[in-house]
């Protein structure tokens, strides 16, 4: 009677078991069949070869289902590193993450491409994924900047060491994007002190610009915020040669003519100083 009974509960078990597994296939069928973005043959991602996930990954970026592919794409590396199906995987899981906006997890399948195959001829492309995945996380300059430090960083490998790339065009317009943020934030913070008249450290900040981001877009306003922020301290002979400055190398900027209206308020003009630190910048604005 005990053995029976024992028979008994295992065959419920057994029975409730299948009736729980094909309860959940029913739910899961449904939920694939409303979800466009899952295809409902990834019950069997972990035992299909890798060749055919991956070229299903690459016919679900035709069809516009970009997480499905990701999840191709991974499932291959797992299933099979350090293979030639593995390093294609990864190229493509850097590029789906990318496109979906999952900037971190690209930035680190990329990067662990690069890791492991430095001198692949899709290499550049990877590193090029990995630059755009972090100007992708460049906010404004009132916020933290690191992610355009990090563009500069990414996108400079791009240039120097695949220099003849297709990407290196584009690469150097990023580079050129996130120093103008970097930039911005130092004549945020400059204006920021001015505004409070701790010049001081005003002039510490827009000093940077004129120095080390003397090709942005901010120069011209950081050579107008010195001749207000020295003028302001007294320092007429310093205001005179940042006008001066400016003026040679920006004629026709409305900072220029703002700063020529402030010294003319005084009695006094543009007037350059060969030995102060902002005549011998200029010689970096005339080559920027």
């Amino acid at each position: 009677m005990n053995q029976a009974m024992s028979v008994g509960m295992r065959r419920a078990a057994r029975v409730a078991v299948v009736s729980l597994v094909l309860a959940g296939a029913g739910a899961g069928m449904t939920a694939c069949q409303s979800d466009p973005d899952i295809d409902i043959t990834k019950l069997g991602v972990e035992t299909d070869p890798p060749e055919t996930l991956y070229n299903q990954g690459l016919a679900n970026i035709k069809a516009g289902k970009l997480a499905e592919a990701s999840r191709k794409f991974d499932a291959i590396d797992r299933q099979s590193p350090f293979t030639e199906w593995s390093r294609k995987a990864l190229v493509m899981s850097t590029f789906t993450k990318y496109r979906l906006g999952n900037n971190d997890d690209a930035i680190s399948t990329g990067n662990r491409y690069l890791k492991q195959y430095p001198r692949s001829d899709d290499s550049a492309y990877v590193q090029y994924l990995v630059g755009l995945s972090y100007s992708k996380q460049i906010a404004d300059v009132t916020q933290d900047q690191k992610a355009s430090a990090r563009t500069i960083e990414a996108m400079t490998k791009v240039v120097n060491d695949y220099p003849n790339s297709e990407y290196v065009e584009d690469a150097q317009a990023k580079i050129r994007f996130a120093r103008d943020q970097l930039a911005g934030k130092e004549m945020q913070i400059g204006r920021y002190y001015l505004e409070r008249k701790e010049y001081l450290a005003a002039i510490q900040r827009f000093r940077t610009v004129v120095e080390q981001y003397s090709n942005t877009n901010q120069v011209e306003e950081a050579l107008s915020r010195l001749t207000e922020t020295y003028y302001a301290m007294g320092l007429v002979e310093e205001a005179q040669t940042a006008a001066a400055v400016l003026g040679r190398n920006y004629p026709d900027s409305q900072w220029y003519a703002d700063s020529y209206k402030l010294l003319q308020s005084g009695g006094v003009e543009p007037r350059e100083n060969k030995r102060s630190w902002i005549s011998r910048a200029a010689t970096k604005l005339a080559g920027a």
